[in-house]
């Protein structure tokens, strides 16, 4: 029992660090590629197959890491009550949108008068697990089958349109609205269905139990896995349910592919999810026997993803306030006072070319590294600290 829970836990933090060290390469090229500040990086007319990759490959992080806390909340269970995990989840939720408000909006921004809030991912992720802090009081079937409805019909709600209604954007549509005169309010990530990809990964926390053998197990989740996949490949090939755009056939075959890969994330689309949660469960799958350096470099990452996330946005936002200086645009242009829409006139034609960009990723990871394992370390040595559960 005690060699499973190792492995269990090992094989959830290297799919975490993965995705967390994945998204760090997303938020660099946000800051230091050139066609950050001129095109969408996926739009098959002016990308290209580097740049479109760098991009692609990001969109595993956000549905895998929910989904991987579901499970985490899951394994407490084990050694909490109901009443103890439900209010973990609640309190949490709650400090995790406070953070996401204060302390990782500034990180975006440099703004100190916070002049356009956003509710991006550390948001959905607190409103998720206060959600999840209510649902697992049901019956673990009860909330699979209201998970995958919601996952699976969410996009019946992408012709419902409420014109400047906050609620509604917090809810399924996300937007930016304006507050008041100079301040707005990014609404990126709406809750639903972010809600429903917790709440699933709560359930499929259930198949570490010691009911479930290794190799049960891997057979189940590799199975969920290239079925939601084949799942993609079919709803995206008919184009007519699970995306609210669908996919376009250009005269390049190429582009065509691209749009095809593309499904929308703003919110996550039925297509998007299957895209991407279904390799992931692959992945998870088959990697419990994984060991030796590598996976340590990535699972120290995932010990401590909350705390890896707050920090790599800083130090990106740093050196990019070097390289804006360094370059000649001055770096008061990454101070973004009204958001990225409003400031990006002023870097057009600023950024690196993409091999830049992977160098500065790679850096960004080295400076990291060694502060979150000290961190890992200080929390696996302070056990006793209930605080610590909350980064």
């Amino acid at each position: 029992m005690n060699m499973l829970k190792i492995k269990r836990i090992e094989s959830i933090d290297l799919l975490k660090g993965l995705v967390m060290v994945v998204m760090a390469l997303d938020h660099t090229r946000d800051y230091f590629h050139f066609s950050a500040f001129l095109y969408d990086p996926t739009d098959p007319v002016h990308t290209t197959w580097p740049i479109f990759l760098t991009r692609w490959i990001t969109h595993y992080c956000a549905p895998t890491f929910s989904f991987l806390a579901g499970m985490s909340a899951f394994l407490i269970s084990r050694r909490k009550s109901t009443p103890e995990l439900s209010h973990f989840l609640f309190t949490r939720g709650l400090w995790l949108v406070f953070i996401e408000l204060t302390i990782v909006n500034f990180a975006w921004f440099f703004d100190i008068q916070f002049r356009t809030p956003s509710l991006i991912t550390i948001w959905s992720l607190g409103v998720s697990m206060i959600v999840l802090s209510v649902m697992i009081y049901l019956p673990k079937r009860i909330i699979l089958i209201i998970s995958c409805l919601v996952i699976f019909g969410h996009d019946l709600l992408d012709n419902i349109h409420f014109k400047d209604n906050m609620p509604w954007a917090m809810i399924h549509d996300g937007g930016l609205f304006n507050l008041s005169h100079g301040y707005q309010m990014l609404v990126g990530y709406p809750v639903i269905p972010w809600i429903a990809v917790m709440s699933l990964g709560y359930c499929f926390g259930s198949f570490y139990d010691k009911s479930y053998s290794s190799v049960r197990r891997r057979k189940i989740l590799t199975y969920i896995g290239i079925t939601a996949i084949i799942t993609f490949i079919i709803v995206r090939s008919i184009n007519i349910y699970g995306d609210p755009i669908g996919w376009k056939s250009y005269d390049a075959i190429s582009k065509s592919m691209m749009s095809f890969l593309n499904p929308q994330k703003y919110p996550p689309s039925l297509l998007y999810l299957l895209m991407t949660l279904g390799p992931s469960l692959i992945f998870l799958a088959n990697s419990e026997q994984l060991k030796g350096r590598i996976v340590n470099f990535f699972c120290t990452f995932g010990r401590v993803p909350f705390f890896f996330y707050v920090l790599h946005i800083y130090v990106i936002h740093v050196l990019a306030l070097v390289a804006a200086q360094l370059t000649g645009y001055g770096w008061n242009k990454m101070i973004f006072h009204g958001g990225w829409l409003t400031d990006l006139p002023g870097l057009k034609g600023y950024g690196f070319p993409l091999w830049i960009v992977y160098l500065v990723w790679i850096g960004i990871i080295a400076i990291c590294y060694p502060l979150c394992k000290k961190f890992d370390a200080y929390k696996m040595n302070n056990k006793e600290k209930r605080w610590l559960s909350y980064l």
